[in-house]
């Protein structure tokens, strides 16, 4: 089995986080970054563990995080229909 479909049945869910940061070299831009990961919320560890990371490593200082998720399997929506029609 793949390993990402196993991880969203364990209520993984795709997070994206824009990370705004400022430019080492030019301290009056911001950057932005966009970083995608199968992550759990609300704690979200693997997020976590990227940006301690950035922190100790990456010269560019941290301005904003934005975080949004979404679970990619849930349960099947649907919808009586309204009316049925046949065409000859």
């Amino acid at each position: 089995m793949d390993s990402s479909f196993v991880a969203q049945l364990k209520d993984y869910r795709i997070t994206t986080a824009e990370i705004l940061y400022w430019m080492p070299d030019h301290k009056h831009v911001l950057q932005s970054f966009v970083w995608q990961n199968l992550d759990l919320a609300p704690r979200f560890p693997a997020l976590t563990k990227f940006l301690e990371f950035w922190d100790r490593n990456i010269d560019g200082k941290l301005h904003k995080v934005t975080v949004a998720n979404a679970q990619l399997i849930k349960p099947a929506e649907f919808r009586f229909a309204s009316g049925l029609y046949a065409l000859h």
